[in-house]
């Protein structure tokens, strides 16, 4: 179903707007950059503001977000699937989703690019420990829709090229999840001995030639399992080179701590593979977690090793409450900063220590701040304008969810820096449970999004007294 949804997107981005792009306009002076304008949302219509604090409203519940599944299952019975799917159109999927057809995905990225931000595609497909698929061929078809959603990222639906066009990927996508947690396993094993027995079977090298289609296998799996990760990273592999041709930055995704580690390998192994002139594969790092800045000092040390190119984005991290549930679970030491402030405190350290690599990488290093925290932001900006690294076309961007953080997306934009939104798109079906399980992640920050609802409603009473 997706890899057919992803051909019509396709087959319909060709019929919208042809094989040739217009050239870019130049680019004219930026204004200063305020995180503090009351007038950012004057662009909305008042339904966008309306659902906003709707939406806002709904999610800053904690208690509605962990019974979301259960409501939304009920829901659907109640009213049927069409009422339905056109509440939810009108509410949470209007708010968070690009659309579903050629169309409705063409006018979010026209209003986007209007609003000076550039579109970072996401395809909701990912799988977790339990959910394993029978055979191949689930992992085939979201290849294929990968394929199809960097076509959208290079056409970009929106009548020219975007800039450094984005798309994110999810390697349990591709390759299952269950992998993850055994080759996790044995590379944690594998960390652990090659202090002192020298490198072993699992190693990024290895894995690279198989990524490269050499006939090998290891002894730490099975031989169903050795097929399952060959056939994984060919997958890989196709969505890769594709990527390096048609020139979009793909972004790997951070999961659990129980996989995060296989994720690792592949995507340093995918780096050694097509980083050699300009980073076009990244990893994501999250620095709530403890050990973030040693990891991440020691991937940019193996592809300085390498001798290739190093991309990051750079997250607090969504995953909080199941990593402590389940360090508690195994009886293991809590990987995850103990409070809010340990956890900005690492992600500043792990910014600044990105920020100076950038400022002297030569293009060979970059980075996209993804974060809805306004003082990281600020932090972020500051030491661009210091370390005099080009907001626009630099080696620095920034990121945020669609449909949120458009107080501080918009000023970014408008300002002349690189802001990328990011846009799952594809049916209600599709999509919902995807949005649900970020909700899920991410109650934090939907807690936090006081500010921005205040200004929705600011900005809702100033059209209602008709103030100017």
């Amino acid at each position: 179903m997706l890899r057919c949804r992803a051909r019509c997107l396709h087959l319909g981005a060709t019929a919208l707007w042809g094989a040739q792009a217009p050239a870019q306009k130049p680019v004219s002076p930026s204004p200063p950059l305020n995180l503090d304008d009351r007038k950012v949302f004057q662009h909305k219509a008042n339904w966008e503001i309306t659902r906003g604090l709707l939406v806002f409203l709904l999610c800053s519940s904690p208690q509605l977000v962990q019974k979301a599944p259960r409501l939304l299952s009920v829901s659907r019975r109640v009213l049927g699937r069409r009422l339905w799917g056109s509440l939810l159109r009108l509410t949470l999927y209007g708010q968070f989703v690009a659309g579903e057809t050629p169309e409705e995905i063409k006018a979010t990225l026209q209003r986007l690019q209007q609003l000076k931000v550039r579109p970072l595609l996401a395809v909701p497909i990912e799988e977790d420990v339990g959910q394993a698929k029978e055979g191949e061929g689930w992992y085939d078809t979201n290849a294929q829709a990968m394929l199809a959603c960097l076509d959208l990222s290079v056409r970009g639906l929106s009548g020219e090229s975007p800039r450094n066009p984005m798309m994110q990927l999810k390697i349990t996508a591709l390759m299952g999840a269950e992998l993850c947690v055994k080759l996790t396993s044995v590379k944690t094993i594998t960390l652990r001995l090659q202090e002192q027995e020298g490198p072993l079977d699992l190693t990024v090298e290895r894995v690279l030639a198989l990524l490269k289609g050499e006939e090998l296998s290891f002894g730490c799996l099975s031989p169903e399992e050795n097929l399952h990760f060959q056939k994984s990273l060919s997958r890989l592999r196709s969505v890769a080179e594709y990527a390096v041709e048609k020139k979009v930055r793909v972004l790997v995704d951070a999961e659990y701590t129980y996989i995060n580690p296989a994720l690792s390998l592949v995507t340093m192994a995918m780096m050694a593979a097509c980083n050699t002139q300009v980073p076009w594969i990244w990893n994501t790092y999250q620095a709530y977690l403890k050990d973030t800045l040693k990891r991440l000092s020691h991937d940019m040390a193996l592809a300085e090793r390498l001798g290739v190119c190093f991309g990051v984005k750079l997250v607090r991290g969504a995953y909080l409450e199941k990593e402590r549930q389940r360090a508690r679970e195994k009886g293991y030491r809590d990987p995850v900063h103990a409070t809010w402030e340990a956890t900005n405190e690492s992600y500043r350290r792990c910014l600044d220590f990105a920020l100076d690599r950038a400022s002297h990488a030569g293009g060979r290093f970059e980075l996209i701040v993804a974060t809805h925290n306004k003082a990281s932001v600020e932090h972020a900006v500051r030491r661009i304008e210091e370390m005099d690294i080009n907001k626009n076309d630099g080696p620095v961007s920034f990121g945020q969810l669609l449909g949120m953080c458009d107080h501080i997306s918009l000023p970014l934009g408008h300002a002349g820096y690189a802001v990328y939104k990011s846009i799952p798109y594809g049916s209600v079906e599709e999509v919902i449970p995807y949005l649900i399980r970020r909700a899920h992640e991410n109650r934090s920050v939907l807690q936090g999004i006081r500010e921005e609802r205040d200004l929705l409603r600011s900005e809702l009473w100033r059209r209602i007294l008709r103030k100017p």
